[in-house]
């Protein structure tokens, strides 16, 4: 039987105002630069598969924000192995506008992984990507 509890609904721009104040958030700038000095061990793109496929930055590991969970998972039979392989890994997340990174880091710190900052507006100003 279920328990009634008083919970109130929040609207998308209160979680990402909640993600905002934990979350770790660095510009694209600065995920280049930890890139190139060896500072990042992963890039995690959480993009839908279109966007992926109009380009995405070398390097990145595709993960779509509907299966992050499954791809996080060392237990899921869908578990990626450069996720879940080291779940000490500096990890930077990238989406188009930084809002779903904001949630997808929250995530994956639900999940295990300490060591994880958010790219705000990747897409719009980041690093080069590579078209396929």
């Amino acid at each position: 039987m279920a328990t009634e509890q008083s919970v109130h609904p929040l609207t998308a721009s209160q979680m990402l105002e909640e993600a905002r104040r934990t979350v770790p958030e660095i510009t694209a700038s600065q995920a280049r630069d930890r890139l190139e000095r060896g500072e990042m061990d992963l890039l995690l793109d959480v993009r839908e598969t279109d966007e992926w496929e109009r380009g995405h930055i070398p390097g990145a590991v595709h993960a779509p924000r509907g299966l992050l969970e499954w791809y996080a998972d060392p237990s899921s039979p869908y578990a990626k192995p450069a996720l879940t392989e080291n779940r000490e890994a500096r990890i930077v997340v990238q989406c188009a506008s930084g809002g779903c990174s904001l949630l997808v880091v929250q995530t994956l710190r639900q999940m295990g992984y300490p060591n994880v900052a958010s790219m705000a507006g990747a897409s719009r100003s980041g690093p080069p990507t590579a078209s396929r």
